[in-house]
């Protein structure tokens, strides 16, 4: 082929074909924009009208796997039109696919489960952008979900992607509400009652707060005496916040209760041992040697 020949061949293909294909990539990039740009929109509006937190997560969670799929079609579409404009028949290539796609799914079966189960966590709504959830032995902050995997962010900013056929038991510990659970100790000698007085007044005075009351959904249930450990009386409570601000309040309360404590002359026992010496038969106990030491008393 004379190379008159050949720039000819070329620049009618790069006329017709490959302007074709320059179109199609123009708008697949304008397509993917738009996307984005339209489910951000869309749901955006949906989130106006939210009423409560869990159907802005919700939103945010369908919105994000919306633009996940219409990605994935645009792109798939664009690579068959392309392939098309190469001379390239699709016909046996669409068939080659199927079989080859047989032959992956014995091989990818892990893959196939993985969006056999993002489908149904997303659609049974257990786990949403901005859940704190704990699975498959780690814990944290939903960032993402969406067919394949389950991105968490924890408390040290560690992110962990977990796929979606290793998700077995789902602890979301902000769904719709939280709760934190008290176990407060104080002195055998103290008055129970009194104590359990001292705790709603704490409570109330948090609920009460500007910036606390707001997070509270309902006042502190105590639970009552729940066991007589060691060296203390442990007094079981629970109290009701919004989602994500169980530790927050949590720990503005404990503050304001060892104020409230301290004020009242209230003990927060510390663990301590007593020695017994025994006794013999006569009922006389063993005398006890006390070595002082001089240099520390100094």
């Amino acid at each position: 082929m004379e190379i008159k020949e050949f720039l000819h061949l070329a620049t009618t293909w790069l006329l017709t074909g490959g302007l074709r294909i320059l179109v199609i990539v123009i708008v697949l990039f304008v397509a993917l924009r738009l996307v984005k740009i339209l489910s951000r929109r869309l749901f955006g509006a949906f989130l106006k009208g939210a009423v409560d937190d869990e159907m802005r997560k919700r939103a945010d969670t369908l919105g994000s796997l919306v633009r996940y799929l219409l990605s994935v079609s645009i792109v798939l579409t664009a690579c068959v039109m392309v392939l098309g404009e190469l001379g390239i028949e699709i016909g046996p290539i669409l068939a080659a696919a199927g079989v080859v796609g047989l032959a992956l799914g014995f091989g990818s079966q892990h893959l196939v489960q993985d969006i056999i189960s993002g489908f149904f966590i997303i659609l049974d709504d257990e786990i949403r952008v901005g859940d704190y959830v704990s699975t498959a032995g780690k814990a944290g902050i939903v960032e993402r979900v969406n067919l394949r995997m389950t991105v968490l962010r924890d408390f040290s900013g560690n992110v962990h992607y977990i796929r979606n056929n290793q998700i077995d038991i789902v602890t979301n510990m902000t769904k719709e509400y939280s709760q934190y659970v008290f176990d407060i100790g104080v002195a055998y000698r103290e008055d129970v009652d009194e104590v359990t007085g001292v705790i709603k007044q704490v409570d109330e005075d948090l609920r009460n707060d500007k910036e606390y009351g707001s997070m509270i959904l309902e006042p502190i249930e105590i639970l009552g005496l729940d066991q007589f450990a060691d060296s203390a009386l442990i007094i079981k409570a629970r109290t009701k916040t919004k989602p994500l601000k169980q530790w927050k309040v949590a720990r503005e309360f404990n503050r304001r209760l060892k104020k409230a404590f301290d004020e009242k002359g209230i003990e927060i026992p510390f663990p301590h041992v007593t020695l017994y010496a025994g006794q013999d038969k006569k009922g006389q106990a063993a005398p006890i040697h006390i070595v002082t030491d001089p240099a520390r008393e100094n």
